[in-house]
């Protein structure tokens, strides 16, 4: 809390209970109501709070056990076989982070899911693996390591790995948590097989070619039409970015996945970025509203995160909290690093909740015993 403010100014609660208003408390409950003075101060606080806690998940922890599913149950029999991320705070509505839920999802060879839809919105982060896929509206788009894949909301979408691929393992990024809270989610399974409107690879063809566009590429959706975004483009443009860009004192080399059409963010309620940690970075520490998961795509670091250090590479998942005081570091001094991220900012920066505020000190926080 700032020194500015205390909860002896004005216009904060200081109710002292007595008999009679405990009475008067029972009362108002007895009919569904409340006095706003007794919970005001908890709904209304100087400044963000989150329930959430920073987490680190060490891929080389859960990998056995994220494959070890795949001997367990099938796709068919899961739905979905995936071994979900759940904060310590959160665990009430199975998030990763503030209303973010996210996953490692495992599919072998030969494997499929059948087609479904639901409300939430969903990425993916390409982690391990050959010739797998994704079909989302018809559209077939094949995927490879460090690829960044979205499945927009009410989109029909299935998975797999072709019968001559490798078992792939991938991050699932949903909005699920949130959309729950609003009680606006639903899920339904496609009958029959869902059928290819398109040619393969027609969504990052049509899309995603140099920054152009083809004429007649209609689109009219409230999300990206470009389904994949390949790390065999995105690396090389962080590389070039890197030769003229100045470098963020924060973040580094920081560039965002957009939707071509309009330069916004991926989806409605769901962006991401991949930004690149030059060798010795050392960032600055700042904080703001909006919950982000990270994935290491390349090289090695560490984050402090509200004074606690965690060390991470590549693989690694973990998250940053609304509000939580945070900073990255490469900590090599000859390999460049790189983190993946998904947040919830379209909806922070489209309801105007967006703040931000960097460390006075500008020193950084020190790691906490």
């Amino acid at each position: 809390m700032d020194d500015a403010f205390s909860d002896d100014v004005y216009g904060r609660a200081r109710v002292q209970d007595t008999p009679e208003l405990a009475a008067y408390y029972n009362e108002l409950e007895a009919l569904g109501a409340g006095a706003l003075w007794t919970v005001a101060n908890d709904i209304e606080p100087w400044e963000p709070v989150s329930k959430s806690v920073p987490i680190l998940w060490k891929y080389e922890a859960l990998r056995a056990l994220v494959l070890r599913s795949a001997e367990l149950v099938t796709p068919e029999q899961a739905g979905r076989r995936v071994v979900y991320l759940v904060n310590d705070k959160r665990k009430d509505v199975s998030a990763a982070v503030g209303w973010l839920y996210t996953g490692i999802q495992v599919t072998r060879p030969g494997e499929s899911t059948s087609a479904h839809r639901h409300r939430a919105s969903a990425l993916r982060f390409i982690m391990e693996g050959k010739k797998g896929y994704t079909v989302v509206d018809g559209h077939k788009i094949t995927f490879e390591v460090n690829d960044f894949v979205i499945t927009p909301n009410s989109t029909w979408h299935e998975h797999g790995v072709e019968a001559d691929g490798e078992t792939c393992i991938w991050q699932d990024g949903l909005d699920i948590p949130l959309v729950n809270a609003l009680e606006a989610n639903d899920y339904a399974v496609f009958d029959g097989k869902q059928p290819l409107a398109h040619p393969v690879n027609y969504s990052p063809t049509v899309f995603g070619t140099a920054g152009l566009l083809c004429a007649d590429a209609g689109w009219d959706k409230p999300y990206s039409p470009l389904f994949k975004y390949s790390w065999s483009k995105v690396y090389p443009a962080l590389l070039e970015a890197l030769q003229v860009q100045e470098m963020d004192p924060i973040d580094g080399l920081l560039m965002k996945y957009t939707n071509p059409l309009t330069g916004g963010h991926v989806m409605q309620t769901m962006g991401a970025a991949m930004q690149l940690l030059p060798a010795g970075f050392q960032g600055k520490a700042h904080r703001h509203t909006g919950s982000f998961v990270y994935q290491c795509a390349k090289g090695a670091g560490y984050s402090i995160i509200n004074g606690q250090r965690f060390d991470w590479k590549e693989r690694d998942i973990f998250c940053v909290p609304s509000w939580a005081w945070h900073e990255h570091h490469n900590g090599s001094d000859t390999e460049d690093a790189c983190l993946f991220s998904f947040h919830d900012l379209p909806v922070i920066e489209g309801l105007g909740l967006y703040q931000e505020r960097d460390y006075e000190e500008n020193g950084g926080w020190q790691k906490t015993s």
